[in-house]
């Protein structure tokens, strides 16, 4: 068995942990647990961190259990929130357990022979649980005083100029539903470690303290940092949205960019935190970028590495094919390769124009079609851009006698309209 936390420590993934921890996983083969909410159909790379987890725990020798809350999803964590959450329907929530359980298991190891990981839905034990008998059995052992404490609800309820202030009863309850969660896992599969983010503490404990009054059994949180960007920005977020997992979502290519446009501070954190990478190799990696930091080799290398970890390695050499494509370093042949997603979101924001298919059909001659497109203002203009031989078509020059057909379209739908090396047009041929 390796040193788990010895592991997290150098990579910048320890936050907080209760005394004792340390000292229970370096003693023996420990079973710990992280909960993932089933909010969407796909986790996004604010999850990254937990999976992250709970595969280096995995590798230091000790068993993951991955909780889906297919019932805690149905009342919503307040930490970290400022505002109540729009509560899913059942079917809606069932079928995002469903996908983000595939999800998880691209990662974890449901198969190793010495320790196996367990997937879990705590909406299995949850269900036969009757009210009265919940809060005879469990609320009654957690006070009110001590549930007020928590920093996720102290926020809720006296939030500063928030014209939402206040928590719902619900929202409330949660932590005891996350802590029974904890009990349940101590009896059924001897786990004695929650692990999760910062914000998480609160309910985490809640957890340890409802095994040591129920059970009189000693549990342990161990906690790692919310993950921040270096200019104040949220990690994760994008002008779009969320990054997720999913290729369903987020393009491979567009995942891809996502990192290689991470800044030289965030890149030297975040190669620790997001890759497997040992420790000699970042550090060397943080060396040679430091000296030559215009070749941005950590943000290369970690856009290398994450994308390959989540899409694989055929999808990570799509999107290198298709980044190069903007800075003339690619052919034709890789463009008509795009599939239509990646297509879009390579030429997102380039200025665009419309032609006929029937004038395709018939053929159409270069000069006709970057005027018409809209491309260039007069034709003039295009001869003059044709003589200079600065034209090209797909990634590939033209001369005046180029006509254009059906045969030059992409996805059977675009073409791409170039004069030098920066400047882009992108045609929708219409029917």
């Amino acid at each position: 068995m390796s040193n788990f936390i010895e592991e997290l420590k150098w990579r910048g993934l320890l936050h907080d942990m209760m005394p004792g921890t340390e000292e229970l996983l370096k003693s023996k083969k420990v079973t710990g647990y992280i909960g993932f909410d089933p909010t969407a159909d796909s986790l996004h790379i604010g999850s990254l961190v937990p999976i992250l987890i709970l595969m280096h725990f995995q590798r230091a020798g000790h068993k993951p259990v991955v909780v889906v809350g297919g019932a805690t999803g149905m009342i919503g964590d307040p930490s970290g929130k400022s505002k109540e959450r729009n509560l899913l329907d059942e079917t809606t929530l069932n079928r995002n357990v469903e996908a983000i359980k595939q999800q998880l298991s691209q990662f974890i190891d449901f198969n190793a022979k010495e320790n196996p990981a367990v997937l879990v839905n705590n909406y299995d034990w949850f269900k036969d649980i009757k009210l009265i008998d919940f809060v005879r059995n469990i609320g009654k052992h957690i006070t009110v005083n001590y549930m007020m404490a928590k920093d996720s609800v102290k926020k809720r309820l006296n939030p500063e100029h928030d014209d939402t202030a206040g928590m719902s009863f619900t929202e409330f309850t949660y932590q005891l539903f996350q802590g029974y969660d904890f009990l349940h896992l101590y009896r059924k599969l001897d786990c004695q470690l929650q692990m999760g983010g910062s914000d998480q503490w609160g309910n985490m404990t809640t957890g340890t303290e409802l095994i040591r009054r129920v059970e009189g059994g000693k549990a342990y949180a161990l906690t790692v940092p919310l993950i921040t960007k270096s200019d104040g920005g949220k990690f994760g977020k994008t002008e779009q949205g969320n990054v997720w997992l999913s290729a369903k979502y987020t393009s491979p290519y567009k995942f891809y960019q996502f990192w290689i446009n991470t800044s030289d501070e965030d890149a030297e954190k975040y190669i620790k935190i997001f890759t497997f990478l040992d420790k000699k190799t970042v550090e060397q990696l943080i060396v040679k970028h430091r000296e030559a930091p215009h070749f941005r080799i950590l943000q290369k290398r970690l856009a290398e590495e994450v994308t390959r970890m989540i899409h694989g390695e055929e999808a990570l050499q799509k999107a290198i094919d298709a980044s190069r494509i903007l800075f003339g370093k690619s052919t034709a042949e890789v463009l008509k390769s795009l599939d239509e997603q990646t297509f879009l979101d390579v030429f997102e924001g380039v200025p665009q124009g419309s032609l006929k298919r029937a004038t395709l059909e018939s053929g159409l001659d270069i000069a006709t079609a970057l005027t018409t497109s809209g491309f260039l203002p007069s034709g003039n203009e295009a001869r003059r851009a044709l003589k200079e031989n600065s034209v090209s078509v797909n990634k590939e020059k033209v001369t005046a006698d180029k006509i254009l057909t059906t045969d030059d379209l992409i996805n059977d739908t675009y073409i791409i309209l170039q004069r030098g090396k920066k400047k882009y047009f992108m045609v929708k041929v219409e029917k």
